[in-house]
């Protein structure tokens, strides 16, 4: 089975005459349509919002697409605050959930009006001190423990997990913050990373209804929002079905009226943070195939490494390769994809059949739209990529630009070493 690239052969033959490879390339189209489809999928609850990751994809012209749908940004950074404020989202329309969390990135969320999401009950007291309040709409993290099971699979182990509140913890905090002047309330809560299942979010929303109930009818706050976060993840494998959002989204409507509605709680609005799922199938990682070496294995070297793509070096991660223009040639060559790190982990495929491949040809790495260039670094001194969005009509828009040896080096910009190697 294979994956279908969103771009062409002769497109990129063309793209690469004004952006060298590696870059990183995005489908304005598909960014599109998938948030269409994610907002009608959850247009039966009138306060439904998506909160995006911006830690999945930290580019403001493509949180900028996503802000036209009616999107807001979920934070857990005192950058990410400033990109979202500086692309004009700001108030409610920030959900800050963060973790160990610094005094001036609560400081800034307060600032901007952000909803602040508390990972810890300890933080009631931290937060109180450092903004000198308790807001009036705030959000506390749950995390009930043990393992999230769908039928007899494993999805994850929360209770393995540093975040969130215990049942008990977030009781007490809802208790707190409504001593404190507190009084509309969030609950928020992530079980599980990329499950490839309609069942996840219906299953995780009944997890967090039930509780909503229970809370609302111990400590009498007024619940005004229940934030599903992220966890719907994309098939980076071939033979994965997709999900398919319209049955996820019909899937909580049920759970919601089980639970919410006989409960007196039919204007509970709900939100998500969806960050892969946004963006992840949309991006792809463009690289040149540069060296081949025939040793105990054979090798194709690209002029892409981790520094691009950590997700393979990092977890093992699969990403799917296209040899471009060898699209329907039969993958008879086994071959580890590698990058030039001094790591030997940093290789994008290990025994991967695959077109034979020759110096010059393009491999397009799929599903980097999300955690992709945002989990990059700057080892041996390699320099981050382009990033170049695709537009709808064919036309391309530079949206970041790469790295140089100057950015590389700013940081000595106040010592004399410094001004020698800017000079260089």
């Amino acid at each position: 089975m294979k994956k279908e690239p969103f771009v062409t052969k002769e497109q990129l033959d063309e793209i690469v005459k004004t952006y060298p490879t590696p870059f990183h390339l995005y489908d304005e189209k598909g960014i599109r349509e998938n948030v269409k489809a994610l907002k009608e999928a959850f247009s039966w609850n009138p306060g439904y919002k998506e909160y995006f990751a911006v830690k999945a994809t930290p580019n403001p012209f493509l949180i900028d697409i996503l802000k036209e749908y009616g999107c807001g940004c979920d934070c857990s950074s005192y950058t990410e605050l400033m990109l979202s404020d500086a692309v004009g989202v700001r108030g409610e329309d920030i959900m800050f959930s963060s973790n160990d969390t610094p005094a001036e990135e609560y400081v800034l969320a307060d600032r901007l009006g952000a909803i602040i999401n508390l990972d810890d009950i300890t933080h009631i007291e931290f937060l109180e001190e450092t903004i000198g309040h308790i807001p009036e709409t705030i959000s506390c993290r749950y995390n009930p423990g043990g393992l999230f099971k769908i039928s007899n699979d494993i999805m994850d182990n929360p209770g393995d997990s540093k975040y969130g509140m215990t049942t008990e913890q977030i009781e007490e905090a809802f208790r707190i913050l409504k001593s404190k002047g507190a009084k509309e309330f969030g609950i928020h809560a992530f079980l599980a990373s990329n499950t490839v299942t309609n069942d996840y979010y219906p299953m995780l929303a009944k997890v967090l209804f039930e509780q909503a109930v229970r809370l609302q009818k111990a400590t009498g706050v007024h619940i005004k929002f229940i934030n599903l976060s992220g966890g719907i993840g994309i098939p980076y494998t071939p033979d994965q079905e997709p999900n398919d959002i319209r049955v996820i989204g019909d899937g909580v409507r049920r759970v919601y009226e089980e639970v919410l509605v006989p409960a007196g709680m039919g204007d509970v609005a709900i939100y998500t943070e969806l960050g892969r799922y946004m963006m992840a199938p949309y991006g792809c990682l463009v690289t040149t195939a540069i060296h081949e070496k025939h040793t105990h294995k054979e090798y194709i070297g690209v002029d892409a490494c981790a520094v691009n793509l950590m997700r393979p070096a990092m977890y093992g991660a699969y990403h799917h390769i296209s040899v471009m223009g060898k699209e329907d040639w039969p993958c008879d060559h086994q071959y580890d994809v590698t990058g030039s790190l001094c790591e030997n982990n940093d290789k994008f495929a290990i025994d991967r059949m695959l077109p034979k491949i020759e110096m010059g040809d393009y491999l397009v790495i799929h599903d980097t739209g999300a955690h992709g260039f945002s989990m990059g670094y700057n080892y041996n001194g390699k320099l981050k990529s382009a990033e170049v969005l695709l537009k709808e009509d064919g036309t391309t828009q530079l949206i970041r630009r790469a790295e140089t040896p100057a950015d590389y080096f700013a940081t000595f910009d106040c010592f004399e070493i410094g001004k020698k190697l800017l000079e260089y």
